[in-house]
């Protein structure tokens, strides 16, 4: 089972749009600020140090809406082993009242920060976070 990494977030007045909700890019912001800070938490030292990661692909579906003081949790985890460079990470925000507000998958690829180019990612580098 993959290892989830949970984060605390609440909306601010500088989240919201004209419609009076999280502004979608803000979403986009939330998921990847808890998808590095999930890299921070598990990854190795020595494998934060030497890689880090970019975004190839967003998947999201709204699912409904946020409005400033309101808190969600979000949940991130990675269900399978990576392929090559590249894996997918799951990422759910949940209401106060149990709602799914937002669901996504994203495609991160590897990069080493020595050369700036793809890199396979190492078995040992991924077991931490496929639980």
């Amino acid at each position: 089972m993959a290892t989830r990494y949970r984060a605390e977030i609440i909306a601010t007045e500088a989240d919201i749009d004209e419609l009076g909700h999280v502004n979608n890019a803000v979403w986009v912001r939330w998921i990847q600020d808890v998808a590095v800070a999930h890299w921070h938490a598990v990854a190795r030292p020595e494998d934060r140090d030497a890689c880090f990661w970019v975004v190839t692909r967003h998947e999201i579906d709204y699912r409904g809406n946020v409005r400033a003081g309101e808190r969600v949790i979000a949940e991130t985890w990675v269900p399978e082993p990576p392929r090559g460079a590249r894996f997918n990470r799951h990422m759910r925000f949940v209401g106060d009242d149990g709602r799914v507000r937002v669901e996504a998958v994203t495609t991160w690829a590897l990069i080493e920060r020595a050369s700036g180019r793809l890199m396979r990612v190492p078995a040992e580098m991924a077991a931490p976070f496929l639980g």
